[in-house]
């Protein structure tokens, strides 16, 4: 498969699918590393990537507290997690973009990451204990309890029954609560009570007319703005003549056009999904990736 197919591919998939393949890519690459390098040069390089407990050392790799997110400890630990972010990504598509869905999971992480780093730095019987903190559970709670919040009574079918999804979430909350008093897990569980706060109070400050995630979205697209390759200008050739100064090369302006084009159609799709797009864009974008 050439590049350009795999990017056409990529760029048809939504933000929660992007996610799906990100984690899923960095899993095998940590797994490979350990059977080719061994354990220990794969830990070298995940404990620049895992949240630490400790604040100090949180300040030296600030940067963790997104990255702990795409590592995950085995194989069903990132099974379930992007099993959850894939069903529930469906339920948010349906009724918002890319944009939001991105300030849910990434401020849920942060705020399950928080939580994390806050409750072993205060509470008497986890001081002394120390741990790191990975999976993409925050993350996934947050978009769950959120769609849970805005849709509480819209049902959903478990195996046999059907069950609203404010029961759901409920569930979901009473289980993490229950898990953490019998002392198992208790970063993790940690962790999955700073997203779902976060995925609840977005919802509700939604519904109630005000978007708590204005604020992240400008700081990402200020941050795309500030790493996006400045546009060139088409190749021009100057040909002395009577009628003209200079002309611009017909196949550099072609092709730029074309480019450009292209560009505009990829941020159309990670900011309003494939589907967003008309009849004629789509059968552009699949010649493109033809041709390249």
């Amino acid at each position: 498969m050439k590049n350009g197919d795999i990017r056409y591919h990529f760029a048809r998939l939504n933000a929660a699918e992007k996610i799906i393949v990100a984690n899923t890519v960095v899993f095998l690459l940590v797994n490979l590393m350990a059977v080719l390098f061994g354990t220990n040069a794969a830990n070298s390089i995940t404990a620049w990537l895992e949240l630490p407990d400790d604040i100090l050392e949180f300040l030296w790799k600030p940067w963790t507290i997104i990255t702990y997110a795409f590592l995950h400890g085995g194989f069903f630990h990132i099974f379930w997690n992007m099993l959850l972010l894939y069903f529930f990504g469906r339920f948010f598509f349906n009724l918002f973009d890319s944009e939001r869905f991105h300030a849910v999971y990434f401020l849920g992480v942060v705020a399950g990451g928080a939580l994390f780093m806050l409750g072993y730095n205060i509470f008497p019987t986890l001081i002394d204990n120390s741990t790191v903190l990975i999976g993409a559970s925050a993350g996934v709670t947050a978009v769950l309890i959120f769609i849970c919040t805005y849709l509480p009574m819209q049902e959903v079918r478990i195996i046999f029954f059907n069950v609203k999804l404010w029961q759901l979430g409920l569930f979901v909350i009473l289980k993490d609560i229950w898990t953490l008093s019998t002392g198992q897990n208790v970063g993790g569980m940690m962790a999955h009570l700073g997203g779902a706060m976060l995925g609840y109070v977005f919802a509700r400050q939604l519904l109630n007319g005000t978007d708590i995630g204005t604020g992240f979205t400008k700081l990402v697209n200020a941050i795309k703005d500030w790493f996006k390759p400045r546009e060139k200008k088409p190749f021009t050739n100057v040909y002395k003549n009577k009628a003209k100064a200079g002309t611009v090369s017909k196949a550099a302006y072609d092709k730029a056009a074309r480019q450009k084009k292209i560009d505009a159609i990829l941020d159309k799709i990670s900011k309003s999904g494939y589907e967003s797009l008309s009849r004629d864009e789509k059968d552009f974008l699949f010649k493109a990736g033809k041709e390249d």
